[in-house]
């Protein structure tokens, strides 16, 4: 099956919002075929970018990789301010996990051609930082028992955002005072500092400057680049009660909701 073929998969079933157990056709073997899957999606996709978000990979597979992180597309219709309940959407018969992440907003254009960011530049670019939620997961119910491969052809496994309270003087802040509880149904589910994310948010979004100028897409101003689950990965199911709370610095409450088919 084509590059091509496998991204019109992935993109009907976001469109119908339904879920499908089976990888169409073989799986990708490398970054590289993965992020090919991914182009494609987003050259079918209508919405516009308006962010990215980043993931982990796992030792040992990142060595084999080269990368210990990789990336996917935020669409603008799909971000929503936080308010004093969310709807979470979920695919029936996808995949869905709840992240509480911390989102850095881009303060300018990355700079054309640039590929390999230190850590010290990307703050550099750093604008406003907020509490967020990232509505991980995608139409494919595997992907995340498969490997990152298939989750970044899924979409890069993001199925939406929700941006949080802005965390106020952040650089004045360590990243070990940025804590976050996350519960489901009132039970914790994961507690973790924002240092948590390996080498703080700034590096994963590091690397978001680099992989998105390898790939032609480079950070824009205002983007926003969700760096990581603090807490974990947490497998949601429709019906659930989920709350990521950062403390003084705010509280996402969210109810996991069916999502529901796009024109």
């Amino acid at each position: 099956m084509s590059i091509e073929r496998q991204a019109a998969r992935f993109v009907e079933a976001r469109r119908a919002a339904s879920g499908f157990p089976e990888y169409p056709g073989a799986l990708p073997a490398d970054l590289d075929q993965a992020y090919a899957v991914q182009a494609a999606e987003i050259g079918q996709w209508t919405d516009p970018i308006v962010g990215w978000k980043v993931g982990r990979i796992a030792p040992p597979l990142a060595e084999a990789l080269g990368e210990d992180r990789f990336t996917g597309p935020i669409f603008a219709g799909t971000v929503r301010a936080s308010d004093a309940m969310n709807d979470f959407t979920a695919i029936e018969n996808g995949f869905s996990a709840f992240e509480a992440e911390i989102v850095i907003v881009a303060s300018a254009d990355a700079p054309a051609g640039k590929t390999d960011w230190t850590v010290d530049e990307a703050a550099d670019l750093a604008g406003a930082m907020h509490i967020a939620v990232e509505v991980a997961g995608g139409p494919f119910a595997a992907a995340n028992d498969l490997g990152p491969l298939t989750t970044i052809a899924s979409f890069g496994g993001n199925n939406g955002l929700l941006l949080g309270s802005e965390i106020g003087n952040w650089r004045g802040l360590s990243f070990d005072a940025i804590r976050c509880t996350t519960t489901i149904d009132d039970a914790v589910a994961g507690q973790a500092p924002a240092s948590a994310v390996p080498g703080t948010p700034i590096a994963a979004f590091a690397f978001a400057l680099g992989r998105t100028a390898r790939m032609g897409r480079p950070i824009r101003k205002g983007d926003l680049i969700s760096t990581g689950a603090i807490t974990g990965v947490h497998v949601v199911r429709i019906g659930q009660r989920c709350t990521a709370d950062f403390g003084e610095f705010g509280a996402i409450h969210c109810i996991v909701v069916k999502a529901v088919p796009q024109g």
